[in-house]
């Protein structure tokens, strides 16, 4: 094919996926609009005595540990990245109850990367079920309608076939958390309930730019179990990821740099601002797992403020070499 025919063809799925998006967002905006906010004010108004902490699902024998797989194919390269750990076997348990907790924020398309892959999601729940699973379930708590973003980013669809649940951000499984030293989460409704009927918890993001904090990777991934008039946090949105941070200590995290979004995060919507950078990370210091993101989107991790603020606080490691990471090239 000729580069002008190239061209051609590119600008025509672009105009393809601009016209869904915006035929959906016209559709969708007087009703989604409503939902969210709506649906945020009820989360908020539920009274409940305040909780704490979250469980902790870091397994501390395996701490530091992180692989960075090189690969286009992401069945091939998380299986890879999970081999180097150790495999799936280290992680997950004959009889464990595992929740996923993937981006599903935006009613968009899988190509537009700026939501978990479904292959990718489709893959991760396999292994487990291989591992033993008694249960997979996937959650995340969308800006958009929920109904909508499970189903056009092609994440309920993968779920379910797969033998996963999805669980929709009903307002009954929010409770209120204060956690220790929090100036921000201070009893907000978090998704707690997925959380205590889970023995293993995995994080699953795709790498996006953020126009607020630079970056949107496994930290920024927590928000989406925060209900209520989240976006207030907007305005103090790297100590809300450094809090978040300090809150969920999950057993793994998984960051999908395969595609990345460039710019115009975290939404997107071109794929003008999607670079194949054909990485997957895995890990289990969500810091170092996101230190080593940010060098795909061309930055440093001292440039990231949330990132140094969640090393400030104990949570994980800025200095990614300092794992002396599995570095892996996938044929």
């Amino acid at each position: 094919m000729s580069d002008k025919n190239i061209d051609k063809e590119t600008s025509r799925r672009e105009f393809i996926i601009r016209s869904s998006k915006a035929g959906l967002l016209i559709l969708s905006s007087g009703f989604v609009g409503g939902f969210f906010y709506n649906r945020n004010d009820s989360v908020s108004s539920v009274k409940t005595e305040s909780i704490t902490a979250l469980p902790d699902f870091s397994i501390k024998d395996k701490a530091g540990k992180m692989a960075i797989v090189k690969g286009d194919d992401r069945v091939k390269t998380i299986n890879l990245a999970l081999k180097a750990m150790g495999g799936i076997e280290t992680f997950i348990k004959k009889g464990d109850r595992v929740l996923l907790k993937v981006n599903a924020a935006f009613a968009s398309p899988p190509v537009i990367s700026a939501t978990t892959n479904p292959e990718l999601l489709k893959e991760v729940i396999r292994l487990c079920y291989s591992a033993g699973a008694l249960s997979v379930v996937v959650t995340d708590n969308p800006i958009n309608d929920p109904m909508s973003c499970f189903s056009l980013t092609g994440i309920e669809s993968a779920a379910k076939s797969c033998g996963a649940k999805i669980i929709l951000p009903d307002e009954s499984l929010f409770t209120q958390i204060s956690i220790e030293g929090g100036n921000l989460i201070k009893d907000w409704p978090v998704l707690y309930k997925p959380l205590i009927n889970a023995d293993k918890l995995i994080g699953i993001a795709p790498l996006k730019d953020h126009h607020r904090s630079g970056a949107s990777m496994t930290m920024k991934n927590w928000y989406g179990l925060l209900g209520g008039r989240r976006n207030i946090f907007h305005q103090d949105i790297n100590n809300i990821i450094k809090e978040l941070a300090i809150m969920v200590k999950p057993t793994l995290v998984i960051l999908d740099g395969t595609t990345t979004m460039m710019s115009n995060g975290p939404t997107g919507g071109s794929l003008s601002d999607l670079k194949q950078t054909n990485v997957m990370i895995a890990g289990t210091d969500q810091v170092a797992v996101d230190a080593f993101g940010a060098t795909l989107l061309g930055t440093r991790a001292q440039e990231l403020a949330y990132i140094e603020k969640a090393y400030a606080a104990g949570v994980g490691n800025m200095d990614y070499r300092l794992l002396n990471p599995e570095m892996i090239i996938s044929l």
